[in-house]
């Protein structure tokens, strides 16, 4: 009767789920006793339902945002692709993605927001928490580092306040965030027993790589 009430639970929330997120793994979680989002590398999940949304990270970045006034909120999974151009050389302050990189970091942060705004957030209400960039992938030492630098520059040109953060270092993370309530769950992992992590992080950063991405995309 339990499971059945569960299955049934879940079914709802993919049912009422924004419509580019069906496709989404979503899972009843005991613990919380909640439906569970959990997202991939390269995608992002947003929500105005009492649903979690979990990840985990090696270098890659989730940037967690949400409108409590409102009630809706989101969590993305990005990692920048290799560039021969420097973060410094970028102007923060303008749209004219200066390098690939910065133009897959900025597609990603801004799918997410305009998102959020379209289904009713106001950008002045936006907050955020950030996680990962750990040091986990041994022949690429600075992809976390750099992935830090990107998100917290990125945020501040867009006005929105971080009040959480728990970033570098060198482990993966497995986060769980509530975007009703603005709430974060974090746990370390033990680094040396997540090969799946890097492999498929590794993975992740050759497709990207050789991936361009097309079109601008503007907040509102």
């Amino acid at each position: 009767m339990v499971l059945k009430h569960q299955h049934a639970e879940v079914k709802s929330v993919i049912g009422q789920c924004l419509p580019e997120f069906t496709h989404v793994n979503h899972y009843w979680d005991k613990q919380r006793n909640c439906v569970v989002a959990k997202i991939l590398p390269g995608e992002f999940y947003a929500t105005f339902d009492d649903v979690a949304i979990s990840t985990t990270l090696g270098s890659c970045i989730a940037a967690c945002i949400w409108d409590e006034q409102m009630g809706i909120g989101g969590m993305n999974h990005f990692m920048l692709p290799i560039t021969d151009k420097e973060l410094h050389e970028v102007d923060w302050g303008q749209r004219g993605l200066a390098s690939d990189a910065t133009r897959y970091g900025n597609f990603a942060m801004e799918h997410l927001i305009n998102t959020l705004l379209k289904n009713g957030a106001l950008k002045r209400n936006l907050k955020a928490k950030v996680f990962g960039g750990g040091k986990v992938l041994k022949k690429m030492s600075d992809v976390g580092e750099r992935n830090i630098d990107f998100v917290f520059r990125y945020l501040s040109t867009e006005g929105i306040d971080v009040v959480k953060q728990d970033v570098g270092l060198i482990y993966p993370r497995k986060v769980i965030f509530e975007p009703l309530t603005g709430r974060a769950f974090v746990k370390r992992l033990d680094n040396l027993h997540n090969d799946t992590i890097v492999k498929r992080e590794t993975d992740y950063r050759s497709r990207i790589d050789q991936e361009t991405v097309e079109g601008d995309v503007e907040l509102f």
